[in-house]
């Protein structure tokens, strides 16, 4: 089993802490979720685990044949290269071998009868069996299928966005690395392929540590998780679910306290100001301990959302509405004959294909794109704000504070009251101290959360959102998915985020290509499941056919040497299995329990997550023994 240490790790940027002495490690078979309000250091700390960057202080531990393999947000793809060259770029013998096999097929394949390759085609084969690439090269070939990229010869610079972050998670998910580390994968991918990227990470060999918007995505793959929150990293077993849970008991607790050091500061505050400091120097160590709580006072620090209610600009019941409508846009058709009639306090979701047109879509509801036929209706007292993929320009010199103080020094909530920017900013998760901080030093993440107040601000009553999950973290996305539960105006929104649709939208309008949209009553989860309903009762008609013709031929005897039932001691095996298994369970709650209370002790966490592997790992064996055994307890 391999291991990467994070040993007292400090990185700062600019006067900012990014994280101070953090320490932890990650296992082979470990899958780590990192979470943490924008601005606070995940990709940085991402950068530093693989060797992109470095800290101030600690260092990074790791096995010498050990091998990281990491995919950025934006991946860094030379736009000279075809496909084939980046995603078989590397120097490790399985790679090289893959890659020359690749070629030599090629070759062969339209010059069968060519010595050379022939020759050369030999050569690969004898390497693929040297090296055992066999698995790999079928790895490879159903990675590529399953995210789209079929076309290896076309040129890195005629891709999409999209298209090259499919072709930058392809590259390292061929490689097998040791440690996978992943920037916001779910980006670009639709949820067939989202839901064949859980699988294949849940099975992953290796050990995962993953950035991502995606709140279903960490709940189903994760194991560990690591919040990175005012210069600390605070571990927690488990996936999201547990993670919430955790959290939340943690602040309680720390809130607890919180209030007992108050009630005991005012006890303090009162003999302090009878005369303490002349009496005797007996009384020097209740002095200095009352020094000590003032001066930790307040220390609760926390990223809790909380409320947003802006008040929007009244609206009426017309609000957008799209009669026969028609677009083709880049040689593709858009929309057909389209009729869309948006009310207020609509909730739609977008969703679909890449590249069917659903950006394009919003762009026509936001006049930016005019129809080729048929007509958009916008009634009187819209008031539009369009949150795009592509953030406005922000001077860099400007201040935080002033760039919102161009809309104004206050707005007003739904209830009547007036609330100044400063405040604005703490309730969408920008701390005091960051107010008066240039633009040009925030990170890309807390960028777009501004842009996205600033829109918020201007009151609208119909938002349009395209793709807000891709660069937004959680605690924001809450932030958002309050606001719009109860902002009074109409919502539309992009998405592939199965969590923020289905907290957000009642109806969805699905692109399947070509200009065919289907519209939908209920959320994306229904939604995704009756679509797999629908192939897997396609396949089950399938099958019902082969059967039919298959049942005209007689049946083969059964086999004499079939297991029909248990040995002896099999069967006291089975007596006592359901007990271990309970037994297993019962100790990996406790280990778990006492891992969430030690969160800080990194010595003792290092000896339970020893000690949980184990437990997880036989009880994993005895479920496969007991789903062995008890297919044979019934005869």
């Amino acid at each position: 089993m391999k291991e990467m240490k994070v040993i007292d790790l400090t990185k700062t940027y600019g006067e900012k802490v990014l994280f101070d002495n953090i320490s932890f490690s990650i296992r082979t078979g470990e899958r780590v979720g990192l979470i943490g309000v924008n601005g606070t250091g995940k990709s940085n700390l991402l950068n530093v685990i693989t060797g992109r960057d470095s800290g101030e202080k600690g260092e990074i531990q790791t096995p010498k044949d050990y091998r990281i393999g990491y995919l950025l947000q934006e991946p860094e793809l030379k736009s000279e290269q075809t496909v084939f060259d980046a995603l078989f770029e590397g120097d490790t013998p399985i790679l090289v071998a893959l890659r020359n096999y690749e070629k030599a097929l090629e070759h062969l394949t339209l010059d069968p009868m060519n010595e050379d390759y022939q020759n050369a085609y030999s050569k690969a084969e004898q390497a693929m069996n040297d090296h055992d690439a066999w698995l790999a090269e079928t790895n490879a070939k159903t990675i590529l299928s399953k995210l789209g990229i079929i076309d290896l010869d076309q040129s890195i610079a005629t891709l999409s966005g999209g298209q090259r972050k499919r072709v930058g998670l392809a590259q390292v998910l061929i490689q097998e690395p040791d440690l996978l580390v992943l920037d916001e994968p779910t980006n670009h991918l639709d949820f067939q392929t989202i839901t064949w990227l859980e699988n294949y990470l849940s099975a992953y060999r290796g050990a995962l540590l993953l950035v991502t918007h995606d709140r279903y995505f960490l709940d189903r793959i994760v194991n560990r998780m690591i919040e990175l929150s005012h210069g600390q990293a605070i571990m927690y077993t488990g996936n999201y679910e547990a993670y919430i849970t955790a959290r939340a008991e943690r602040q309680e607790a720390s809130i607890r306290a919180e209030h007992k050091r108050k009630q005991l500061y005012t006890k303090e505050l009162a003999w302090m100001r009878t005369g303490a400091k002349a009496r005797s120097t007996k009384q020097q160590a209740r002095i200095n301990r009352f020094n000590d709580l003032e001066e930790n006072l307040h220390q609760v620090k926390s990223d809790e959302s909380v409320e947003m209610n802006l008040e929007g600009a009244r609206i009426g019941k017309r609000v957008l509405d799209l009669q026969q409508a028609s677009l083709t846009f880049a040689g593709h058709p858009i929309i057909k004959e389209f009729n869309l009639l948006i009310q207020a306090k609509d909730r739609i979701g977008i969703s679909g294909k890449n590249g069917a047109g659903k950006s394009t879509l919003l762009n026509v509801l936001a006049g930016r794109i005019p129809l080729d036929s048929g007509t958009l209706v916008v009634g009187e007292t819209v008031k539009i704000a369009y949150y795009t993929q592509t953030t406005e320009e922000m001077d860099p010199n400007k201040r935080v504070i002033s760039f919102l103080q161009e809309v104004g020094e206050e707005v007003e909530t739904s209830n009547g009251e007036r609330i100044s920017v400063t405040n604005l900013l703490e309730q969408f998760l920008f701390e005091k101290s960051s107010h008066g901080t240039l633009i040009g030093k925030l990170s890309g993440g807390e960028k777009r959360r501004l842009y996205l107040l600033k829109l918020l601000m201007q009151q609208p009553n119909v938002l349009l959102l395209d793709e807000p999950t891709n660069d937004l973290d959680i605690a924001t996305l809450t932030v958002l998915e309050d606001y719009i539960e109860t902002f009074l105006g109409a919502v539309i929104s992009v998405s592939h985020d199965r969590y923020f649709l289905d907290k957000t939208t009642e109806k969805l309008l699905i692109f399947e290509g070509e200009g065919k949209v289907v519209p939908y009553y209920g959320n994306i989860t229904t939604f995704i499941a009756e679509e797999e309903m629908g192939k897997i009762a396609n396949q089950e008609k399938n099958s019902d056919h082969k059967k039919s013709i298959s049942e005209e031929k007689p049946k083969a005897p059964k086999s004499k040497d079939v297991k029909e039932k248990l040995t002896y001691t099999e069967q006291k095996e089975w007596e006592t299995i359901e007990d271990e298994l309970f037994e297993l369970e019962s100790e990996i709650e406790t280990i778990q329990k006492k891992m969430s209370e030690n969160s800080s002790d990194f010595t003792l966490l290092q000896e339970l997550q020893e000690s949980l592997t184990l437990n997880e790992k036989e009880l994993e064996e005895k479920m496969t023994r007991w789903e062995y055994l008890s297919q044979f307890e019934s005869n």
